[in-house]
């Protein structure tokens, strides 16, 4: 694992424990002598993150629509900073730099980033570890809903489990660099799936 691509978000949150975790994890990345990729802002957690790394001697690259750098959210001192055209191609960039992906809280935008990459391992699309840094119990309700999606049928335990989740910095990248890619059938049961109408 060479690098790992950290969502999060473009606030700093409610409570200074999310940047003292952003701190952590880019520590922890850094010890580990796996480089940064992010969204490329300058602000928030995004910022931190960024920020600690480099000031670690670690590597970070960013990866930004044009429409933002234009905003002025763009982060200036990255190792190699990638501008491109929309949020498609940035995000699409972003899974093809990484080996992993990591969620720290954050907003909307951090969620549908989470998700996409969640799908893409569903249907078999990559192979890659997903984890959750779950600061202060930040995702323990995303994590119950995914267990009543479950559930209610809509998504199996086996592809439940991909999604990784620890509270700790240093667990969660112990479970990332132990990680074995499995694959399942999407199909909760193919059958049934044949006969919705």
């Amino acid at each position: 694992m060479k690098s790992l691509c950290v969502y999060c978000g473009s606030s700093p949150g409610a409570s200074p424990v999310y940047a003292d975790a952003a701190r952590g994890l880019a520590k922890v990345m850094v010890d580990n002598n796996i480089a940064l990729v992010y969204g490329g802002g300058n602000v928030g957690l995004m910022g931190v993150i960024a920020d600690e790394v480099l000031r670690l001697g670690g590597e970070a690259t960013g990866v930004i629509p044009k429409a933002l750098m234009e905003k002025e959210v763009g982060h200036l001192g990255l190792t190699r900073q990638y501008i491109v055209k929309d949020m498609h191609e940035r995000k699409a960039m972003m899974a093809d730099l990484s080996d992993g992906f990591i969620a720290m809280p954050g907003g909307i935008g951090t969620l549908e980033e989470l998700f996409e990459v969640f799908t893409w391992s569903q249907l078999g699309f990559h192979d890659k570890p997903i984890a959750l840094l779950n600061v202060n119990g930040f995702y323990d309700g995303l994590i119950g809903f995914l267990q009543h999606v479950v559930a209610e049928r809509f998504l199996k335990a086996e592809q439940a489990s991909i999604l990784i989740h620890e509270r700790e910095p240093q667990q969660l990248m112990e479970r990332l660099k132990t990680f074995i890619p499995q694959h399942h059938d999407k199909w909760l049961d193919r059958a049934t799936a044949k006969k919705i109408v």
